[in-house]
């Protein structure tokens, strides 16, 4: 229950932190789709430990083994099993929490549910989850490409108190990966990285904002009421571990303007309906209306920080707890291939779903 998302193109993730290993079960993927484990490897690689001064230390090489569904490089139309195994555990590091209750993660809220909960590394709640994820999302994101043209990008629109000023219809994914806190503007990104430092130097965390686009979405995605496309994307990437907000196209920022500010009005443009602004962000009543998907996802600041914290044990008693081990002093620049996936995973089992209604999309 609970670890599986789409109806016509479903993902399974399966593993624990620091289990053997971890990986994700695709079902529904059309056949004679061309996919190799590179592909999918660039945007595991984009999302592991260890590879950058501002990320965890936790050394993975997180490489991807399809082991079912892909014959000759192309997918059978049978589930797919992609599994990374997991090398650099250490399970040490949180024996000293293993009848404590962390402030703000998983830990109480799992034991209330199942009587029983994975303390090493935080087992299923853990991040590292998400491989299964980003894996299930480079398939999705290759057959939006080659089916029709689909491309997303997300990036580091802000961190803390820091806000990058960045058009979406214009970045490219050079800009997002030209620095190691994927921001597509210099300057921003400059501060960013040494705000973030600071953060971890001082054993405390930071949080922000991914912002994503998808460009050349068709018309059509989404259902009338219960599963509209927004509504579907906010599911999806509530879902991440530490994301707490969802906005799509203007989000909260529309609230302070008029309803003639705000209607995005219609003009048609060698034949085909477009709208002179995207306030909707691409999406009117929960269907996807041509224009660019706009969507943003906000993250808390990490749980897991190097400061003293009061806390209860299983047993109820007042204890203090400090982080040990290696963890991200913010989790934003490793979220952005997560948030990525995560669109591309609802985008295309909509189209699937369309194209059960009718016949093509």
């Amino acid at each position: 229950m609970g670890n599986t998302l789409g109806r016509m193109f479903k993902v399974t993730t399966w593993g624990e932190s620091h289990g053997d290993a971890i990986g994700v079960v695709v079902d529904g993927c059309p056949p004679l789709l061309e996919i190799t484990e590179a592909e999918i490897q660039y945007d595991l690689d984009r999302r592991r430990p260890g590879q950058s001064e501002i990320s965890t230390q936790r050394k993975e090489g997180d490489k991807a083994e399809i082991l079912s569904g892909v014959f000759d490089g192309k997918t059978l139309g049978t589930p797919i099993l992609i599994g990374v195994w997991n090398e650099d555990a250490r399970s040490k590091d949180y024996e000293h929490m293993r009848d404590i209750f962390r402030p703000s993660h998983a830990d109480f809220t799992y034991q209330a549910k199942y009587g029983i909960r994975n303390w090493k590394g935080g087992g299923r709640s853990s991040a590292r989850e998400t491989i299964g994820r980003v894996a299930a999302g480079a398939i999705a994101k290759k057959f939006l490409a080659q089916e029709l043209g689909v491309e997303i990008i997300a990036y580091v629109k802000q961190v803390w108190r820091l806000v990058a000023d960045i058009d979406p219809e214009t970045i490219s994914v050079a800009d997002v990966e030209s620095n190691i806190v994927r921001c597509p503007d210099p300057d921003m990104a400059e501060r960013m990285i040494n705000r973030i430092k600071e953060a971890r130097k001082d054993g405390d965390s930071l949080g922000g904002v991914v912002e994503a686009v998808a460009r050349n979405v068709p018309s059509g995605l989404g259902e009338p009421v219960f599963e509209k496309l927004d509504a579907d994307l906010a599911s999806a990437l509530l879902s991440i571990p530490a994301c707490k907000g969802f906005e799509v196209g203007s989000g909260f920022g529309g609230l302070i303007m008029t309803g003639y500010e705000h209607n995005d009005s219609f003009y048609s443009e060698k034949g085909r309906i477009r709208t002179r602004t995207n306030r909707s962000g691409g999406i009117q009543g929960g269907i996807s209306n041509g224009e660019s998907v706009i969507v943003r996802a906000a993250f808390k600041p990490p749980a897991t920080i190097m400061k003293e914290q009061e806390t209860v044990n299983s047993e109820g008693r007042a204890v203090t707890i400090k982080g040990r081990g290696r963890h991200d002093p913010c989790v934003l620049p490793r979220a952005v291939p997560i948030v990525e996936g995560m669109i591309a995973l609802v985008l295309v089992d909509h189209v699937l779903r369309q194209r059960g209604h009718t016949g093509s999309v």
